[in-house]
């Protein structure tokens, strides 16, 4: 059993346009602010997001090794507090720090810390699974 503030695991994954595009594909969410620059100027974005549930599977993605069996997540749930700006050229870095937040005997509360360019994307980001 792990303890409370523990970290259970941390990486880094890098964003592209490619992979914006590789996700609409996916996901089917082919709105254009996610991949079209002109558009999201348009609306008032500076530039072009990374999809939300994106940017949560990714995150929650962190933990897979350390869970084992992904089978073993009871609830996630998380607050979007920035948008993720995916440069043409640099893309984008997405930091995940996941620490053990609580621990009962039946379940651990995870607790994701989600930064991009050294600002948090992802608020309350909390994962619960089986112990």
């Amino acid at each position: 059993m792990s303890a409370v503030g523990e970290v259970v695991a941390e990486r880094t994954v890098h964003l592209t346009r490619e992979s914006l595009v590789r996700y609409a594909g996916a996901s089917g969410d082919f709105n254009p602010i996610h991949y079209r620059d002109d558009i999201a100027a348009e609306v008032g974005l500076p530039g072009v997001l990374a999809h939300g549930m994106l940017t949560m599977g990714i995150a929650v993605g962190a933990i897979a090794e350390w869970l084992g069996d992904p089978g073993r997540i009871l609830e996630y749930g998380v607050r979007f507090t920035r948008p993720v700006v995916v440069h043409p050229d640099n893309g984008a870095d997405l930091h995940i720090v996941a620490k053990v937040g609580a621990v009962d005997e039946d379940v651990v509360r995870i607790d994701l810390t989600v930064t991009h360019a050294e600002t948090t994307v992802l608020g309350k980001a909390q994962v619960r699974v089986r112990a």
